[in-house]
């Protein structure tokens, strides 16, 4: 009863281990992702995605330390009842299991959540360096456009008509499928 004691005691403290360290990676990428948006210019969306990830690690943190704080306090307990525990030891190596699988979950839990961050993290990251570089080109063309337009004349008349005809197309387009809602909502 003592030795299973003593292993599920080192399997608490080498998953809170883990789990620890799980939270320091965490925290450090959180805080790598602010430096990477702080030094250049993040939109709005950007920064509340960093706090969300930020919202959530703190979320994370503040569970862990409950649990673990309570699981302490359950060892505490079960220490000082100790010999009522050892009376019946089917009861206690069912809680043992209990406490196992306990710990078990948990790290998957936070192992799960880890990846899932880590992941959001690098969706976020791929997504701002995608709409940089669209960014680039677009103003890269909207720039060589108008310096065409600014050196010939008819073809900035001809620029404004296509604008013209394309906002008229979409006013058109627009109108249609407006129309068709009404008669369908109509006459269903």
């Amino acid at each position: 009863a003592v030795v299973s004691t003593q292993s599920t005691g080192n399997i608490f403290e080498s998953l809170s281990t883990e789990i620890e360290e799980i939270l320091s990676n965490l925290t450090s990428v959180n805080d790598e992702m602010a430096d990477v948006l702080g030094s250049g210019t993040a939109s709005a969306s950007m920064r509340h995605i960093c706090q969300r990830h930020r919202d959530i690690l703190q979320d994370y943190t503040q569970e862990y330390c409950k649990t673990k704080g309570n699981i302490q306090a359950y060892k505490e307990k079960e220490e000082l009842l100790g010999s009522v525990y050892q009376a019946n030891s089917y009861s206690k190596n069912g809680l043992n299991n209990r406490r196992s699988d306990y710990f078990l979950k948990e790290n998957e839990n936070i192992t799960g959540a880890d990846s899932l961050t880590t992941d959001a993290i690098s969706i976020a990251i791929a997504t701002k360096e995608n709409l940089y570089a669209q960014r680039g080109n677009l103003s890269g063309i909207s720039g060589k456009m108008g310096t065409i337009a600014k050196k010939l004349p008819l073809i900035g008349g001809l620029m404004n008509k296509i604008n013209l005809r394309s906002r008229r197309d979409s006013i058109i387009i627009g109108s249609v499928i407006t129309g068709c809602l009404i008669l369908m909502f109509m006459f269903s």
